[in-house]
């Protein structure tokens, strides 16, 4: 098991995921407020897609670390992907 030991690194992770708790939770004031579900949806997908980058943020910092290999690593984003 491998952890992100950078602190520029945590840093960063830590401020997408605060970008994306601010999403959701404007999501949820959206609907709400009885927003239009194309806009809601459209929120969604965005909230969604930076996720999925703080995701791929956090493999590429375990691949910079040299932690696991390059099978470990592929297998991981197989199952989470």
């Amino acid at each position: 098991m491998s952890r992100i030991v950078d602190p520029d690194m945590k840093k960063a992770l830590r401020t997408r995921l605060a970008r994306v708790e601010g999403q959701l939770r404007g999501l949820q004031r959206l609907i709400d407020d009885d927003a239009d579900c194309e806009k809601i949806a459209q929120q969604m997908a965005a909230a969604r897609k930076a996720l999925d980058k703080s995701f791929f943020s956090m493999v590429g910092c375990l691949i910079e670390q040299g932690d696991h290999s390059a099978e470990h690593v592929a297998k991981m984003l197989t199952k989470f992907a």
